[in-house]
């Protein structure tokens, strides 16, 4: 009877894991669509295939090393031993080492496509290739491995239960310093240095991505925990779920009020990113607040959404076409820290002192450093090698019919 029901509480983890990486695997066309339909028509078949390209250059390289480098026996804290082409069918907890692979490599493309947004319509595909292997295989698994790989900051007691730093601040903060050293697309500032808007082809594409995303975010977090199987399991996806769902609910309410308070229009695409907003917020404390304190991450991290967009479009003159910086980068990090105010066995607004608030910080500062400080070496040595911007004729015209030789709308 005990080797029956250990039998059966293997296989129910099993497969929420496996169901939960189809879910985040799903992500990568809602990514595709928000990311095309925030841009220009021209571009379109050139922003499809760096998605696809980025998911299968990232499963191939994450299974032949970054794996191992993120979860391997460790070295000093800060990298795991490298192993080539991770092959092992056992058990680990609960699950199967393979469904744990495919698990932890859907998170992996996850920060990869984020890069993608930042530096839409006028990289070359062919260094687009290249750092979506460099993310994967070294920037994305050592920082991850200082967490999630059982490193220094999890020693410390940082908490990112899903990614929102680990993830999707990574991504962001890559994404800025490509955007920063490739510079703004053509037209995008006047002769003033005035921003002009350059207006995506299709909102009808955006809104669907974001919907995909938001769905899938459901396997993200509550698949996060790694486990169906008992009730302590199913109450913790439970309540996951739900503060998962009130957030992004929240975060695309406070960025329609945002934007119409201050432009005088509830702009669709401000709640869209606003909803992504509120879900990448919540990411990292999905699991450690309650629904009111989801609620209010939400708020917050809807309400700064355009704020940021506006600070990064106006102040730094970083042209990020789709908001990535600010969706996944600026919440990313604002999430982080909001667990150590929020936390309800830790943090600082329920009397538990601001000891976590520190250690977030500390980990949200590790990983802007160590996203733009790599990021920039990559996209300096890319832009050397006069391979990381395209011509101005073909940004001008269009990626899609130069790099690709065919267009989305023909």
């Amino acid at each position: 009877m005990e080797e029956t029901l250990q039998g059966l509480q293997i296989g129910i983890d099993n497969m929420w894991l496996l169901i939960a990486g189809f879910m985040v695997m799903f992500m990568q066309p809602g990514f595709a669509m928000v990311e095309a339909g925030f841009t220009r028509s021209k571009n379109t078949a050139n922003i499809l295939m760096k998605n696809l390209m980025d998911f299968s250059i990232g499963s191939l390289s994450y299974w032949i090393i970054g794996f191992t480098i993120m979860y391997g026996e460790s070295i000093a804290g800060f990298i795991g031993i490298p192993d080539l082409f991770f092959m092992s069918d056992g058990y680990g907890d609960n699950y199967s080492d393979y469904a744990d692979l495919f698990f932890q490599t859907v998170f992996a493309a996850t920060a990869a496509t984020i890069v993608s947004g930042a530096m839409a319509e006028r990289t070359e595909f062919k260094s687009y290739l290249i750092f979506s292997v460099v993310i994967t295989v070294l920037i994305y698994p050592i920082s991850g491995h200082w967490t999630w790989g059982g490193g220094w900051l999890s020693e410390l007691g940082f908490h990112d239960f899903a990614g929102s730093s680990i993830v999707h601040s990574l991504g962001a903060w890559v994404g800025l310093a490509g955007a920063a050293i490739i510079g703004p697309r053509i037209g995008k500032y006047g002769k003033d240095g005035k921003p002009k808007a350059i207006p995506g082809h299709n909102l009808m594409l955006g809104a669907l991505g974001v919907f995909i995303l938001w769905f899938g975010w459901f396997g993200f977090n509550p698949g996060s925990q790694l486990a169906a199987a008992g009730t302590e399991n199913a109450v913790a996806i439970g309540h996951i779920a739900v503060t998962t769902n009130l957030a992004a609910a929240a975060g695309a309410i406070a960025a329609m009020i945002v934007s119409w308070m201050r432009y005088k229009r509830p702009a669709l695409s401000f709640s869209l990113n606003g909803a992504l907003a509120g879900l990448v917020a919540i990411t990292a404390g999905c699991d450690a607040v309650d629904p009111a304190g989801a609620t209010i991450i939400g708020l917050l991290a809807g309400a700064l959404l355009p704020l940021a967009v506006e600070f990064f479009d106006k102040v730094l003159k970083v042209d990020d076409p789709v908001g990535a910086i600010s969706v996944h980068g600026v919440s990313g990090a604002f999430g982080t820290l909001a667990v150590g105010l929020f936390s309800t066995s830790e943090g600082l607004f329920y009397g538990h002192g601001a000891g976590l608030l520190g250690i977030q910080a500390i980990g949200v500062l590790a990983f802007f450093a160590w996203a733009v400080g790599t990021g920039a070496i990559l996209f300096m040595i890319l832009k050397k090698l006069k391979i990381l911007r395209a011509s101005r004729r073909v940004e001008e015209e269009g990626l899609d019919v130069y790099e690709h030789g065919e267009g989305v709308y023909n």
